[in-house]
């Protein structure tokens, strides 16, 4: 009965508004049940050349939903893929193996902190099968027994082949990597072995011109790596992120100052939110008290909703409302009212965007659980007039070049964006750099930096298009 109450509170109208932000979109969501859900992820599944969003599941099967005829659905009933343990929490998607397809990894968790019970597992869709290649035997000594929280995708060395870092609660982190065509953990060996409460981690172009890595941790530091030709050195003192009195969930990269390189965006449990603005040799918390107040926070996500050419940051919370802010000039962050999105009572965990129809406005998929059963929600931006444009690149070997930063310029702006490599909490976003084109907006061009710091650039002609990009 509480949760047929707290549905039914979604629904109520509020007085005195007008048109919302958002959408609600949720009933194109095909058989969408109550549930525990935890991370979601945005990739390919079957390899058809659209995005699915992968939704975990925790004492549920996983899914695997692709738009089709107006509907999302559930692609996938395997169960190596819907997981026989029903314990999956975390998931990211990138191609450890170079064939040009990304592999998904499971993040399973059957305890709160330490020692589990069920291993993780890693898949790879092998003649329309899947296997998970941590049961192959010459894999099995590698499993990760410890319970974990986030998943990461990071091509530390730039030659395109994804390493996984897992963040790990109670126990040292694993860094695992296809050598030889069997799986490591390169933790050891890179010295990123640390036992933490890890939460929370992206991977991109922070520092070097490679891919680095922050961790928001929980009751310690946080890890912030600089990349140097595949090796990492802490830095997170030397750059004053550390933020060792706080408990860290979501974490997102984001250009907040429009000038053309990635910020951090870090948000606390227990304790102010952090926008992370480099200045000279170090980071400065720019985040105001309307912005940094803290909340039960879970994922946040970075992405022009709107089309409007400014992004926007939702902040998923879990029993209380979420929040949405439009990142305007100058490091000043607008709340903007919502209705639908706003879920009061929602139980949110994880998160993700993606045009998972391709109609050039993206789609908001949250998820919930943890404390009670709740069906998944669907959102878009309400607009009917924009512009947008979309850069999909791809690596040498074809597959998503996650950790590649793409700047837009023109006469109004200088932007960048992460190909996302997960997993601020949870969450991986779609393989895209999303643009709402600005007013009057013109001049177009685009840079992308690749994971190994060449670049690529290209003049825009034609908006409303997706730009697919191959690295040479």
């Amino acid at each position: 009965m509480r949760y047929f109450l707290i549905i039914l509170l979604f629904a109520l109208p509020i007085k005195g508004q007008t048109k919302d932000f958002f959408l609600d979109i949720t009933d194109q969501i095909q058989d969408n049940e109550f549930r525990l859900s935890y991370g979601v992820s945005v990739t390919d599944v079957n390899k058809d050349n659209n995005f699915d969003f992968v939704v975990t599941g925790f004492g549920f099967k996983n899914l695997a939903l692709t738009y089709k005829d107006g509907k999302l659905v559930n692609i996938v009933n395997e169960d190596i893929f819907t997981d026989p343990n029903r314990r999956t929490i975390g998931v990211a998607a990138c191609d450890i193996d170079k064939d040009g397809y990304e592999e998904i990894y499971f993040l399973n968790t059957d305890t709160y902190s330490g020692d589990k019970i069920y291993s993780d597992r890693l898949l790879d869709l092998n003649e329309d099968k899947f296997i998970d290649l941590f049961e192959i035997e010459k894999n099995k000594t590698e499993l990760n027994l410890t319970a974990g929280r986030s998943v990461v995708c990071v091509d530390r060395e730039g030659n395109g082949q994804y390493g996984i870092y897992v963040a790990n609660y109670g126990g040292p982190t694993r860094f695992y990597e296809n050598v030889n065509n069997k799986i490591n953990d390169q933790a050891v060996k890179l010295a990123i072995n640390k036992i933490t409460g890890g939460r929370a981690i992206v991977s991109g172009h922070i520092l070097s011109d490679q891919s680095d890595i922050f961790a928001a941790n929980e009751r310690g530091d946080n890890f912030l790596y600089y990349n140097f030709d595949g090796s990492f050195t802490d830095v997170a003192k030397d750059y004053q992120v550390e933020d060792r009195y706080e408990n860290g969930r979501g974490t997102a990269l984001s250009d907040i100052l429009y000038r053309g390189r990635l910020d951090i965006l870090t948000s606390n449990w227990d304790g102010n939110h952090r926008a992370y603005v480099l200045d000279d040799d170090k980071f400065i918390d720019i985040a105001k008290p309307s912005y940094s107040n803290p909340t039960k926070i879970r994922t946040v996500i970075s992405a022009d909703f709107d089309n409007d050419g400014y992004d926007e940051i939702f902040m998923n919370n879990i029993g209380e409302p979420n929040k949405l802010f439009k990142i305007l000039e100058d490091g000043k962050f607008e709340e903007i009212k919502i209705k639908n999105g706003l879920e009061t009572f929602g139980l949110g965990t994880g998160a993700a965007v993606a045009d998972i129809d391709g109609d050039g406005i993206l789609e908001l998929l949250v998820s919930h659980g943890e404390t009670g059963l709740q069906p998944l929600t669907l959102y878009k931006a309400d607009i009917n007039e924009f512009n947008y444009l979309r850069i999909k690149p791809f690596n040498k070997y074809g597959a998503p070049a996650r950790g590649s930063t793409v700047t837009l310029k023109s006469n109004k702006r200088i932007h960048s964006k992460t190909i996302d490599a997960g997993s601020g909490y949870l969450c991986q976003m779609e393989p895209v750099a999303h643009y709402g084109i600005r007013e009057n907006e013109n001049d177009i061009k685009v840079e992308i930096k690749w994971t190994d710091g060449s670049t690529t650039s290209l003049n825009i002609k034609d908006l409303n298009k997706t730009y697919e990009v191959k690295q040479n």
